[in-house]
């Protein structure tokens, strides 16, 4: 694949990018490894400091920052600013609270002191996805900093700008030199990078192939990989919940970054007793949501990423429709504009057994689907090989319980969207992956574990 910003809005090629040599590549783990030997005895206040100081980058400069995210994979504007924000937020979370986390934990034994010590692992390989191309990035780099590892990303190919981007950011903040670096490179080299003994962990956010992949390339060498995969998220309705806050959530839920999110809320799984109002509803505020130039301030949805994608959403949907399923609006990309359009869809009637059912849409298609109770909401929302997150609306409190409990996910949110956020551990089971990004958790993720005992 080519490494190139192409607007996905127009489809024209803006920069592209020669991926590094193999002798490139060798001096950027030299220089890591470097970088690792010296970084690693720094202090917290000191890692605190930088990372207080690429916050303040990103908020001083996120209007450039976003207008990036924008050019390259489509966002609408308004949604990567606060992608930016979001950034600054973690950054600044980790600054205040790694020390803490880190913290030496005493054990009473029968050792005159005994006690825990989180010491960082060396170099980690961070292999990010496009769709929040600086958030899946600073919520790795942030605690991985602050806890004394050194970083590899190797990015989307379609996000070169902002993958340099975040570089220069690390390096501007003080980092010293090869803390974190930008490998312009495919696909194909991360096997050779996990081989080397340098590199002790990796993380990926992304598909199911991919995340297979370096999952195996890490267990052929023995090193921990943390994961974050797709997700089929459910959105369960009953009849207590508050119904047009529910409606208005279900369509930002599912719109959220066009449609192209992991925690994006892809099947609506609604009661019969409401389900005709919900529909209405639903359908009322589809027609109202505007497409077009993710640039302007008006704009609700903008394009796809690239061309594959809008191609297999589109294959996705004409497929369900040969299993029985029903078009309520959409359904065709725009061809009436360039870029890579879709509309917002809504399908029904979707058979409960069919691949569509239990697929990831990953595109402005919500999945609408009608059971008689909370039985069998639950059961079809575990009917999925995915588990990233679920949301859940009810008034009633043995309702939220069962929920709560009997929902297989990473995270439920009840009577709220599903989000990520710093203070929260954040990840999935089943396909959806393991370990956890996020909180204290996630900066567990890339620690030596230490115990310490002394007689």
């Amino acid at each position: 694949m080519a490494i190139a910003t192409i607007n996905p809005a127009t489809g024209e090629t803006l920069k592209t990018f020669e991926p590094l040599t193999d002798a490139e590549i060798a001096e950027a783990l030299d220089l890591a490894g470097l970088a690792n030997d010296s970084y690693r005895k720094t202090t917290f206040s000191v890692r605190s400091h930088y990372l207080q100081q690429a916050a303040d980058i990103l908020d001083k400069e996120k209007a450039d920052f976003a207008k990036i995210i924008t050019l390259e994979m489509g966002k609408p504007y308004k949604a990567a600013i606060s992608e930016i924000e979001k950034c600054a937020a973690v950054c600044r979370y980790y600054a205040e609270h790694a020390a803490d986390f880190l913290a030496d934990v005493a054990v009473k034994t029968d050792a005159s002191r005994s006690f825990i010590r989180y010491q960082p692992l060396g170099i980690i390989l961070a292999v990010m996805p496009w769709n929040f191309p600086f958030w899946q990035v600073f919520r790795f780099a942030a605690p991985a900093l602050m806890a004394g590892n050194v970083g590899l990303l190797k990015h989307a190919s379609n996000v070169p700008q902002c993958a340099l981007a975040i570089e220069d950011i690390i390096q501007r903040a003080g980092f010293p030199k090869g803390v974190f670096q930008t490998l312009l490179i495919g696909a194909g080299k991360v096997a050779d990078l996990m081989a080397d003994d340098r590199v002790k962990a990796a993380t990926l956010t992304g598909s199911e192939p991919a995340g297979a992949s370096l999952a195996a390339a890490a267990g052929k060498q023995i090193k921990k990989v943390v994961l974050e995969l797709g997700g089929s998220d459910p959105f369960i309705v009953l009849e207590s919940a508050e119904l047009e806050t529910a409606v208005a959530t279900a369509v930002t839920a599912r719109m959220l970054n066009n449609g192209q999110s992991c925690i994006a809320a892809k099947r609506l799984i609604v009661v019969e007793a409401i389900a005709d109002k919900f529909e209405k509803l639903l359908l009322e505020k589809f027609q109202a949501l505007k497409v077009g130039d993710p640039m302007l301030p008006d704009t609700d949805l903008g394009p796809l990423a690239t061309p594959g994608i809008l191609q297999e959403l589109d294959q996705q949907v004409q497929a369900s429709l040969k299993t029985g399923a029903k078009i309520l609006i959409g359904g065709q990309p725009l061809s009436d504009r360039p870029g890579n359009y879709y509309p917002p869809t809504i399908l029904t009637n979707i058979p409960t057994d069919s691949p569509t059912a239990q697929e990831e849409f990953f595109g402005p298609v919500a999945m609408l689907f009608r059971v008689p109770d909370i039985d069998a909401a639950i059961k079809l929302a575990n009917n999925t090989p995915f588990g990233l997150g679920a949301s859940a609306w009810t008034q009633n409190e043995g309702e939220s319980d069962r929920l709560i409990s009997e929902i297989e996910a990473g995270a439920v949110f009840i009577n709220s969207i599903v989000k990520s956020d710093p203070r929260m551990p954040f990840g999935g089971i089943k396909r959806s992956g393991y370990g956890r990004e996020l909180s204290i958790q996630g900066i567990h993720e890339f620690v030596n574990v230490k115990t310490v005992w002394v007689k």
